[in-house]
């Protein structure tokens, strides 16, 4: 069971949380929402001890944790991904010491032996908690159920696509045979059959899930209740039911709330309109002057129960513009070869060419090199053969998947310095991004990946190009800055090089042909392909 009990945390003059308390079950699947800023991923920091809080508890007792991040990162970079998977458990290290403390034992005097037999006593409840004998069959099929293949597990981690870092870290999460799991935007980079295995991995979990989400299909096909973080309020409720009945369920509650409000300010107005006729009329008129005092004091008082509405948050606001128009032929891809180091070919000798204007989908597996292509395009990686031409009126924004062309080290507001703009043009066009005051001023390494993924946005708009090119642009946003960015992407008059896992944003945007990888095959759209790389897979639901 987690169960919070008045927490409270601020950060500077920020509060965050207020007196919270909430309870969740040992099997409850649980959505955390709120709106950016509230608090939600700031819990799980809470419960991992990565933040302390300023009063109150929040207690699971010694449960297991697991922990998926929205941003993976690896400590050691050299490492192989089958390396990495087994210290999902830590079975081998465990077994290691045990083995010690056998030889210890030996040599060991009755004081120490005594200390020993209680750590090994531990040492074996771990191991039976990790069911260390099944624990490599267990890890066997979850490779092959996530579609990790040999190629794979001998990468180094410091090789992986972002694609396969998630793949990769959600496997180990899975594997770690934690009781609590705690899962931070997981759907972001996965594929669409790995995202059905996931999907019903969690639901027949056999412990606690709390899950971080925008993407709502995938919520509401797992959680059985949702735990909101009310961000004007700074309290948290718990709803039973999926993301959708939530969203039913607090519209009906802010109407009520609404009607209470109006009722409760007309009471305010009626007392304040009697109280300042009391104080205005004669001295003399003792009777009135003694209702008066008596009506300010009820006027005190229904003010101090008046309810706060809660705050309408803006949405992005955005509007893509090329400072010129599309060339015919934007872009051309000509005899392309490339490979990593000691690694086989992605693509050997592929051609195509972009059409001024159209949209252009990039499809294919985790790991067949669609990142990689749009890191050739723009010169990040070269090729070792072939050769990417730009027209001369072709003028290119980029996109990256993991946001990293931001530097992390500068605010906001110099992230996107162009001469093209006045800091005063450049904090209008910020505002627009929900970037506000001195929110301008922030270090972008201490954002979210949703406030990056706004600034890269914005860094694409200022640009004014007329060819953008896309890695995964709709991951980190919340559903309706991915609807505003998507009508945008629609209505946009230059060119679009694409690639995405999000079929709602594809169909919105208006493709007009795709490139298949790895095989270099170019077909016109159609949404009946797009299906078939795209599916949800039904049969696992």
């Amino acid at each position: 069971m987690i169960r919070a009990n008045k927490i409270s945390l601020a950060f500077g003059t920020e509060t965050i949380y207020d007196d919270a308390d909430f309870t969740l079950g040992d099997k409850d699947k649980t959505g955390i929402v709120g709106v950016n800023g509230a608090g939600k991923t700031t819990l799980f920091k809470v419960m991992l001890g990565q933040k302390e809080l300023d009063g109150g508890s929040l207690a699971f007792g010694s449960a297991r944790v697991g922990y998926l991040p929205q941003e993976i990162e690896f400590d050691d970079r050299q490492k192989t991904v089958w390396e990495y998977l087994c210290e999902g458990r830590p079975v081998r290290r465990l077994e290691a010491r045990l083995n010690r403390i056998y030889d210890e034992l030996s040599v060991a005097d009755e004081r120490e032996q005594t200390a020993l037999l209680a750590e090994m006593s531990n040492i074996q409840s771990e191991l039976d908690g990790y069911d260390a004998y099944n624990a490599e069959n267990v890890l066997l099929e979850l490779i092959f159920d996530m579609q990790i293949d040999d190629v794979l597990l001998d990468m180094r981690l410091g090789d992986l696509s972002g694609g396969q870092k998630s793949k990769v870290a959600f496997a180990r999460v899975l594997y770690s045979n934690a009781q609590i799991l705690l899962l931070d935007e997981p759907t972001n980079h996965l594929d669409a059959s790995t995202k059905g295995f996931v999907t019903k991995f969690l639901k027949e979990y056999n412990g606690s899930v709390l899950i971080i989400s925008h993407d709502v299909a995938f919520l509401d096909s797992i959680v059985g209740k949702i735990l909101f973080v009310n961000k004007t309020t700074h309290r948290t409720t718990v709803y039973d039911g999926n993301y959708t009945t939530f969203k039913r369920r607090y519209a009906q509650e802010q109407l009520l709330k609404e009607l209470r409000i109006a009722q409760q300010e007309q009471e305010i107005k009626k007392l304040s309109d009697f109280v300042l006729k009391a104080k205005q009329a004669s001295r003399t008129n003792h009777n009135l002057k003694r209702m008066g005092q008596d009506r300010e004091v009820k006027l005190a008082k229904a003010i101090a129960a008046l309810e706060k509405r809660d705050k309408l948050y803006k949405h992005v606001k955005m509007r893509l513009e090329p400072k010129r128009e599309s060339a015919k032929i934007p872009l051309e891809v000509k005899n392309l070869s490339f490979n990593y180091a000691d690694r086989p070919k992605l693509y050997d000798k592929l051609s195509f060419n972009l059409v001024g204007n159209e949209r252009f989908l990039i499809v294919g597996e985790n790991g067949v090199g669609k990142s990689t292509l749009l890191k050739l395009i723009m010169g990040v990686l070269h090729p070792t053969g072939g050769e990417v031409v730009f027209n001369p009126k072709t003028d290119t924004a980029y996109y990256a998947q993991e946001l990293e062309l931001l530097d992390e080290n500068k605010t906001v507001l110099e992230n996107v310095e162009s001469a093209s703009y006045t800091d005063l043009q450049l904090r209008n066009v910020l505002g627009n991004f929900l970037f506000n005051g001195d929110a301008v001023f922030k270090r972008v390494g201490l954002l979210s990946p949703g406030e990056k993924a706004r600034i890269a946005l914005c860094k694409l708009l200022i640009t004014k190009a007329n060819l953008l090119i896309l890695d995964e642009p709709t991951n980190h946003l919340d559903p309706d800055t991915q609807a505003v960015i998507g009508e945008n992407f629609r209505d946009y008059t230059g060119t679009i090089l694409v690639v995405s896992h999000n079929p709602e944003f594809v169909e919105q945007i208006g493709i007009t042909r795709m490139l298949i990888l790895p095989e270099g095959k170019i077909v016109d759209y159609s949404k009946e392909l797009l299906s078939y790389y795209y599916i949800l897979n039904t049969d696992f639901v």
